[in-house]
C-alpha cells in the first residue's frame, strides 16, 4: 500500500532548540517511517526577512540539517531538501497568486503578528507579506496529504485547502491534493526562558547544541513566581517557567508533582527547581549534542544527504507542476525547449 505524503520544514535562521523538538521534531520521528516524508530547509522563505544577511541563511542550512540527523531523522526514509533549489516552487506560486486576494493574506493572524514583531508596519517587503502563498505552493507541490503544524499555523492550512479547492474547480480538474493538519501531541506550551514564545529571534531559547554551561546560564535567567518574597512563601508552579520544562522533559513524573506540591506549600527555593531542570535538560541534550558534533564536522556527508533529498524533491515537484500546467492549458508540448 502506497504511503501518504508528509511535508514539513524549518527556516535556516539558526540552530534548532528544544521548543522545536517538543513542537515538531518529536512528531517527525514518530511519523518518518509511516509516511513518505519531504523535509524542507526553507531558505527561500528565510530570505524574505533576511535578504540583507543571506550569509546567515546559507550557513545555517548545515546547522539545521545537523540537528535533524542528531535527533534521529533518517535520510534513508526522509527526503531532506533545500527549498531554493526547487525552481518549480516559485513558478507554481506565480499561478496560485491569482487565486488569493491581498485582503485574505492581510487577515492571516500569523502574518499580522510577525509584521508587528518585526516592526514592518507600512514598509513590509512584498516577499515577506506574500510568503503564505509560497507555503501553499510548497504543500501543493509535493502532494502533501498531511502537514504537521503548530496551532498558530492552522490558518495557513485553511488557506491551502481553499486554494486547492479553487484550483480544482476553476480548471475542472482533480489534480491537487487537499492536505490535513497534524498538530503536536504535546498539550503543554514550552515558553522561552523569558516567558514569551520560544524563538531564535528573541534570544530566549535553549538549543539542542548548547553545552551544560550554556544551559545552566539560561536556566538561571528563567522567570519564577515574582510574588514570592522568601523561600517560605507559597508559590504558583504555573508562574515558574522551569516547571514547564520539567513537565515535558523530566521522566520522573511523580517527582515533578512532589516538587510542585512543595512549591505550593512554601519552603522550596527556586534554585532547587532550577538545579533539577539543569540535570534533566542536560541529560536530554547531551547525547544529541555529542552526536551533532560528529555530524557537523562531516560536511561531505551532509552535502550528500541534501543532494539526494533535493533531487527527489525536484522530481516530485516537477510532476505536480506538469499536472497543474496541463490542467490550466499552458503545457505547450509542441515547443522544443532544448532548441529555443
Amino acid at each position: 500500500m502506497k504511503k501518504k505524503i508528509l511535508l514539513t520544514g524549518d527556516r535556516p535562521t539558526g540552530a534548532l532548540h528544544i521548543g522545536h523538538y517538543a513542537g515538531s521534531l518529536l512528531n517527525r520521528l514518530k511519523m518518518q517511517s509511516e509516511f513518505e516524508t519531504f523535509l524542507m530547509v526553507a531558505d527561500a522563505q528565510a530570505i524574505t526577512d533576511n535578504y540583507d544577511n543571506i550569509d546567515k541563511v546559507r550557513e545555517n542550512i548545515f546547522e539545521v540539517v545537523a540537528d535533524y540527523l542528531a535527533v534521529g531523522i533518517d535520510p534513508s526514509q526522509v527526503n531532506i531538501f533545500i527549498q531554493s533549489m526547487i525552481p518549480e516552487l516559485p513558478e507554481l506560486t506565480q499561478y496560485l497568486l491569482n487565486l488569493v486576494s491581498i485582503n485574505r493574506i492581510g487577515h492571516n493572524p500569523t502574518v499580522k503578528a510577525e509584521c508587528r514583531q518585526k516592526g514592518f508596519e507600512e514598509s513590509v517587503p512584498a516577499g515577506f507579506y506574500l510568503y503564505p502563498i509560497f507555503q501553499v505552493a510548497d504543500i501543493i507541490a509535493f502532494d502533501a496529504d498531511v502537514v504537521p503544524v503548530g496551532r498558530d499555523q492552522a490558518p495557513m492550512l485553511e488557506l491551502t485547502r481553499d486554494v486547492v479547492g479553487k484550483f480544482n474547480t476553476q480548471y475542472q480538474s482533480n489534480v491537487l491534493v487537499e492536505p490535513e493538519a497534524v498538530f503536536p501531541d504535546m498539550t503543554i506550551n514550552l515558553p522561552g526562558i523569558d516567558g514569551n514564545k520560544m524563538s531564535k529571534s528573541l534570544g530566549n531559547a535553549i538549543y539542542l547544541k548548547d553545552t551544560r554551561a550554556e544551559i545552566s546560564k539560561k536556566i538561571k535567567k528563567m522567570k519564577s513566581d515574582s510574588s514570592r518574597t522568601s523561600i517560605n512563601d507559597p508559590g504558583d508552579p504555573a508562574k515558574a517557567i522551569a516547571f514547564s520544562y520539567l513537565d515535558i522533559f523530566d521522566p520522573d513524573v511523580e517527582g515533578v508533582e512532589k516538587l510542585k506540591h512543595q512549591y505550593k506549600q512554601g519552603g522550596l527555593g527556586d534554585g532547587i527547581v532550577k538545579e533539577r531542570t539543569l540535570e534533566v535538560l542536560d541529560n536530554f541534550i547531551a547525547p544529541i549534542r555529542e552526536k551533532r558534533e560528529a555530524i557537523i564536522s562531516d560536511k561531505a556527508m551532509i552535502e550528500k544527504v541534501l543532494s539526494e533529498g533535493t533531487k527527489a524533491a525536484r522530481e516530485k515537484a516537477g510532476q505536480t507542476l506538469a499536472r497543474c500546467k496541463k490542467a490550466m492549458g499552458i503545457n505547450y508540448e509542441f515547443l522544443d525547449l532544448i532548441n529555443i
